[in-house]
């Protein structure tokens, strides 16, 4: 347990940031789990209407440096791959 008065802050701070991030982590996995669901159940245009909610949250978790920039690069890559994907094999079809 911290002895000084900063320490003690420190740690304080320290708390609320990490349920901040937490908070932050969550939601950008719920969107993307969201997205998934929808992909899955073929309503790729509903899942095109998540994408830019999803994309928000990942650029906001970046700027606050809740995750690094290189891994929202990837999901946004994935995700946006596998709709793309779906969508030309529904044009095809």
């Amino acid at each position: 347990m911290p002895k000084t008065k900063s320490a003690k802050k420190a740690l304080r701070k320290s708390e609320k940031r990490r349920i901040e991030n937490l908070r932050i982590k969550e939601k950008i996995k719920k969107l993307k789990k969201e997205i998934k669901k929808l992909i899955q159940e073929n309503k790729i245009e509903e899942a095109k209407k998540f994408l830019p909610l999803f994309y928000k949250a990942l650029d906001k978790a970046v700027k606050r440096g809740t995750i690094k920039e290189g891994k929202a690069d990837r999901e946004k890559s994935k995700i946006a791959k596998l709709l793309s994907k779906l969508s030309q094999k529904k044009i095809e079809s």
